[in-house]
């Protein structure tokens, strides 16, 4: 006798990381300047300073809220000195990328997001 399970993406081992909320905000204006004209390239549409900017985002870590693949999309923040794209990104989500439902900006490399609030 065999027993077959399916797997449900409702029911995982550890814990389940935390959802991005609006209490995890930051205003546009406080966020450091590379961040802010990373912001304004998305409303230009660009263009971006690396090829990666603009491709879908996963959301495989679930920080963000629940949604179909293909809504977020993900730019870097560039960092003075990096020698690489380093680890700040802004992911924004919504149908039209240069007009997102909302945005999120993460100096860690997708380990914590914060809300963008304009």
């Amino acid at each position: 006798m065999v027993a077959v399970s399916a797997w449900r993406p409702d029911r995982v081992d550890g814990p389940v990381p935390s959802v991005a909320t609006e209490s995890g905000t930051v205003s546009l204006a406080s966020l450091p300047a590379q961040a802010q004209r990373t912001k304004l390239l998305i409303a230009q549409g660009g263009p971006f300073p690396y090829d990666k900017d603009g491709t879908v985002f996963h959301n495989r870590e679930r920080l963000l809220p629940p949604h179909p693949r293909g809504y977020y999309r993900e730019y870097t923040v560039t960092t003075p000195g990096a020698g690489d794209r380093g680890a700040r990104r802004i992911v924004c989500g919504g149908d039209r990328p240069t007009a997102p439902d909302a945005c999120y900006y993460s100096a860690d490399h997708y380990a914590s997001f914060r809300r963008i609030e304009p």
